[in-house]
């Protein structure tokens, strides 16, 4: 009887027969379609390191359609690292509201005011220098070290991994398999233009070998890649089967005056949303609280409207039960707390779940730059 079929078996035996792709048939190929983009220096022009500083902490877990007004909002405000380093944190944190993961703004902030205060407004150019400065892992530092100063580095995100475990026919998952990968990518590198091979390997993962039905026909790697070859490039990367997502619940409370003027505070500095505004609300927790009118900000007649705000972190999914008072205009804000009227909620920091809450109000607040 003969033995089941393997169906890795063929693209591993492809990965041992095949030689390892040319790096400057990728930038030939990078040379004709390289895509045009806000943060992206021409042809034969050296990068703005502030730029790709700013553009990379922005491209981190978001498109680069979402990150475009937001990256130009804030070269406009700031368009240098020391004038960054100068403006104040609820400042960028109220210009960053809607683009997510909102530790990166405090991180963007505290390292503009390092590479000020260490290194004279000047970013380093070795890995391991940038490494040192706040929020800035191996992916960035190897961004930063490639693009803006050509140092031979790696910066392997998403679109890197899903080519390079192609190309090999990567059999662990990720996330375990990234040690695997990074040597592999490393192996890629070129002698020269390494700016332009980080790039092109972002482009590359971005329009030719995308997560679903890759484009390998265009691909200037085709003949190299050992996924093609055994007949099933979707299959990778291989990914580990992610646990459910947990779900908590809480109450929000809507304080409304009638001035139309709605409560808020800021979070504390650390943690999720650390810094952000917000509307009131009893803790999250899974089941949410025994008792919310425990958690109100002001004695005042709630009442629970038939309205739920659902957000989904990363980690967790949120759902907030709307409750809302509405009380006179001179009703004083309570220790720790503002009023805030609807002509001032974009200078607000509000994250996208309380803006969510905010619609609630009557009057809804500027959408996200």
């Amino acid at each position: 009887m003969p033995a089941a079929a393997n169906p890795a078996a063929p693209a591993a035996a492809s990965a041992a027969a095949l030689a390892v792709p040319d790096p400057g048939a990728l930038l030939a190929w990078y040379d004709r379609h390289r895509r045009r983009l806000p943060w992206r220096a021409a042809p034969g022009t050296q990068q703005d390191p502030y730029r790709v500083f700013l553009s990379e902490i922005m491209l981190q877990q978001t498109t680069v359609v979402t990150v475009a007004p937001y990256y130009a909002n804030f070269l406009r405000r700031w368009p240098t690292v020391a004038a960054l380093a100068a403006a104040p944190l609820e400042e960028v944190l109220s210009a960053w509201a809607g683009l997510g993961y909102y530790a990166r703004a405090r991180n963007l902030h505290a390292c503009a005011r390092a590479v000020v205060e260490h290194h004279g407004g000047q970013f380093p150019s070795e890995e391991a220098a940038l490494l040192a400065l706040p929020g800035i892992g191996p992916y960035t530092a190897a961004a930063i070290a490639a693009i803006a100063f050509e140092r031979r580095a790696a910066p392997v995100d998403g679109n890197w991994e899903r080519v390079v475990s192609r190309l090999f026919a990567v059999e662990e998952a990720l996330p375990k398999a990234r040690a695997r990968l990074r040597p592999l990518a490393v192996s890629l590198l070129p002698a020269a233009r390494h700016g332009d091979f980080a790039q092109a390997m972002m482009d590359l993962g971005a329009t030719i070998c995308t997560p679903r039905k890759p484009a390998c026909a265009l691909c200037p790697w085709q003949s190299r890649c050992a996924a093609r070859a055994g007949g099933a490039p979707e299959r990778y990367p291989v990914k580990a089967a992610k646990a459910a997502r947990p779900t908590r619940q809480g109450v929000a409370f809507l304080a409304v005056r009638a001035d139309g003027a709605v409560l808020v505070r800021s979070r504390p500095p650390k943690g999720l949303l650390g810094g952000m505004s917000e509307v009131p609300s009893t803790p999250w927790e899974p089941g949410g609280v025994a008792l919310p009118a425990a958690h109100a900000p002001v004695k005042a007649s709630w009442t629970a409207l038939n309205a739920t705000v659902t957000h989904v972190f990363s980690h967790f999914a949120l759902e907030l039960q709307l409750w809302r008072a509405d009380l006179p205009a001179g009703q004083p804000a309570p220790a720790g707390h503002r009023w805030v009227a609807p002509q001032g909620f974009d200078a607000e920091a509000f994250p996208s779940v309380m803006r969510k809450i905010l619609a609630h109000a009557g009057s809804t607040p500027a959408p996200a730059r």
